[in-house]
């Protein structure tokens, strides 16, 4: 019995497959590679575009996400309007002010050649340079005048040539406290224009004083009809002596406010006729209201207007008659 069972019990037969290396997976890692390269090289993209823009492009951007609506629902200028990249409340990223309906506002479009601004600006100051030796040279030929030689001071500046007539202690230019022009004046003027007549270039002319005011105080004739005065005397001598009187396009007096020598606002130098022979770029922006340093003369000067403390030169009439006892000797 015992060996009946043995010959029926079933074999089992136990198979192992060993692996020969991984399994297939499919494709679906691809996708997430692709997924996590995307968002790598968008991660990279914003941090360049957060070190190439600048703080105040910044604080714009922020502004607009704060108060998206702001413009929008009260009008007026939005806190991105001014100066971000994205205008806030509106679409129009023409705009300057609030809200305006696109097409409202023209843009006028100039086209600017980069590469011949250098060219242009070398070509001002070569002719700064050469109205200046020419100057120098009309000078140096006559003997009278080449004893005011220290008192002409000429710089060639990105606006053109300043040239720049001052006081001495013992040859003053004008009469005292007066716009009366003195002879070796009138004659330094008369070289100045024959030289500035031959070139294609408009000038300006300021005059300045001294801080030593006059005895009758601001309220009366001060230091700014004086400086003024003088401007258009010097005006009207380089008329006289033959310049073009379309070639002058600003005659301004600005009394004391800015002085050669600040440590000493009562010094001979501070009294001083300045013109300026421009070049086309500063002629262009003084025309059209945009240079920077004319905007800031021409405000204090309307601001000064307003407040009684400035009379511009008048158009004519000699203006010594309009003279006023000093309280020193200065001016």
């Amino acid at each position: 019995m015992a060996a009946t069972d043995k010959k029926i019990q079933p074999i089992i037969i136990k198979r192992v497959k060993k692996g020969g290396g991984h399994g297939h997976h499919g494709g679906a890692w691809k996708i997430a590679y692709a997924d996590f390269v995307t968002a790598m090289m968008a991660f990279f993209l914003l941090m360049w575009l957060l070190g190439s823009t600048t703080k105040g492009d910044l604080q714009g951007i922020a502004d607009h996400f704060n108060t998206p609506l702001k413009v929008a629902l009260s009008g007026g200028s939005g806190s991105g309007d001014s100066s971000s990249v994205i205008k806030g409340g509106g679409e129009d990223l023409t705009r300057t002010v609030g809200q305006v309906k696109r097409g409202d506002v023209e843009q006028t479009h100039r086209n600017v050649n980069l590469q011949a601004m250098p060219a242009d600006a070398q070509r001002a100051e070569a002719q700064a340079k050469r109205v200046k030796a020419k100057v120098e040279e009309a000078i140096e030929r006559n003997p009278k005048l080449r004893e005011l030689r220290s008192q002409v001071r000429m710089e060639v500046t990105t606006e053109g040539l300043r040239i720049q007539i001052v006081d001495d202690q013992n040859r003053p230019m004008f009469d005292s406290g007066a716009a009366v022009v003195k002879p070796y004046m009138r004659e330094l003027l008369g070289e100045i224009a024959r030289v500035l007549n031959e070139v294609d270039s408009r000038i300006t002319l300021t005059g300045h004083t001294d801080a030593a005011p006059f005895s009758g105080g601001e309220r009366g004739y001060s230091n700014w009809e004086l400086s003024a005065d003088r401007a258009n005397a010097s005006r009207r001598e380089l008329i006289a002596a033959g310049i073009d009187e379309r070639k002058v396009l600003r005659v301004v007096g600005l009394a004391a406010v800015m002085p050669l020598d600040a440590a000493a606002p009562n010094a001979p130098i501070n009294r001083r006729i300045s013109i300026l022979v421009m070049n086309k770029s500063a002629e262009q922006r003084l025309l059209n209201g945009t240079d920077p340093q004319a905007g800031s003369v021409e405000a204090v000067e309307s601001a000064l207007v307003r407040s009684g403390q400035l009379s511009l030169p008048a158009a004519s009439g000699e203006a010594a008659s309009q003279t006023s006892p000093k309280a020193t000797s200065g001016n």
